[in-house]
């Protein structure tokens, strides 16, 4: 590779610098041709602009390149890479100074653009005007807000979020990449500061305006001492993170309490029937953002039951079987389970509820091992009408599950 020069790039710099792990490196290279790489064993992959896998280590090492900007959209760009463009062409491109930082073979740190001073005072700031061509940039910085918690958005790169908002550049967003980006915030240590920087610079209301809605809603502070129902949301989804939730859950807990925009402001701070209220909302939602299907599932399914899940003291034996029977508990166990735990995250989502124990969750268990221990092959063998049959078995689950809540009660 005589003449060519590389540099490690973005986030595995960052994280270095910050003393995280660094899960994977991105290498810019300078002074070559896509000819030369692939004269020197390298395997191009890009489709939009020459990247290449490394012929021994498999990484990936993207030409230097320039980029103008021709169309709405984080599509409409024109992409320039030959042995002309610098690093420090490449790094201005960039959308964070935190992640237009490099590193040269020796391990010298190239920094144009004040990175490693943002980094100290935990600020995400914008590295040029270019920012505001790219709307998927306002999604990143989001989710970047909820990987680093602590950093805040200079006011400067807020306010040209805003515009960008204003311009109407979120709306040619894709739904694909709109979900990529919510779902791997929802993953990170603090989910609901993607959400607050969201709906700080606009963008929630054009994304997602079911969840925008619930700001400023309130609620019975003797359940809900937070009061606001879209707080009361982001809480819930922190719950969810705090204690490493999967996906399916993380996304039903931000959805759940959609249907509480939806109820009679006449009625509030009450909220009555706002579990169905908010099943439409959240199927609208999901078919947007086009939701994988173990999402949207759990999601609906949430939405629905979590305010039946609650009043478990309240129900009888037959209600208690039917609404196992509506979750499928026999051949979706591991959905149900996911059900309460978003359900958890809605309990323990609130001030001063965040380490009580789950009321709820270990009854619901115990209820639903009774119902499927009932042997449904063993009762329609002893039974000579096959049309009594699912009434049998209906009963037995009701008295299985009676029995287990009479126990529970009297425990």
């Amino acid at each position: 590779m005589s003449g060519f020069r590389t540099y490690i790039v973005g986030g595995a710099v960052r994280d270095r610098l910050l003393g995280l792990p660094v899960q994977d490196r991105d290498w810019v290279v300078v002074g070559a041709s896509p000819d030369a790489l692939v004269a020197a064993g390298y395997k191009p992959v890009g489709k939009d602009f020459p990247v290449f896998l490394h012929p021994q280590t498999r990484e990936e090492y993207a030409l230097a390149r320039t980029e103008r900007k021709t169309a709405p959209g984080y599509k409409g760009f024109v992409f320039h890479a030959d042995a002309s463009v610098s690093l420090e062409e490449d790094l201005i491109r960039r959308d964070l100074t935190i992640n237009a930082m490099a590193e040269d073979a020796e391990g010298r740190l190239i920094d144009p653009h004040g990175g490693q001073q943002d980094l100290a005072a935990r600020i995400f700031r914008h590295v040029s005007p270019a920012f505001a061509e790219d709307p998927v940039r306002i999604l990143r910085v989001a989710r970047f807000a909820a990987r680093l918690p602590a950093f805040t958005v200079a006011p400067e790169t807020l306010q040209l979020m805003r515009e960008m908002v204003d311009a109407g550049e979120v709306d040619h967003l894709v739904a694909e990449r709109v979900w990529q980006e919510l779902a791997r915030g929802l993953m990170e240590e603090r989910p609901s500061r993607m959400i607050e920087v969201l709906r700080s610079c606009g963008a929630l209301a054009r994304l997602l305006p079911e969840l925008d809605a619930l700001f400023g809603v309130p609620q019975p502070p003797k359940y809900h001492p937070e009061i606001d129902a879209g707080l009361h949301q982001l809480l819930v989804i922190d719950q969810a993170a705090r204690r490493g939730f999967a996906l399916p859950v993380r996304w039903a807990a931000l959805m759940h309490d959609l249907g509480k925009a939806c109820t009679p402001p006449e009625n509030w701070p009450h909220h009555y029937g706002h579990e169905a209220l908010g099943v439409p909302r959240v199927d609208a939602v999901c078919q947007r953002l086009r939701v994988p299907v173990d999402c949207r599932e759990l999601a609906l399914l949430t939405a629905r039951e979590h305010g039946n899940l609650h009043k478990l003291g309240e129900m009888r034996a037959d209600t208690i079987t039917r609404l196992l029977e509506r979750c499928d508990v026999l051949r979706r166990p591991e959905r149900f389970e996911q059900l309460l735990q978003a359900t958890a995250c809605d309990f323990h989502g609130r001030h001063g509820f965040e380490d009580l124990p789950d009321p709820h969750g270990p009854g619901w268990r115990a209820l639903a091992d009774a119902f499927r221990s009932v042997d449904a092959g063993q009762i329609a063998a002893r039974i000579e009408d096959k049309r009594q049959i699912p009434a049998r078995i209906l009963a037995a689950r009701q008295e299985a599950v009676a029995a287990t809540l009479a126990g529970l009660r009297a425990g």
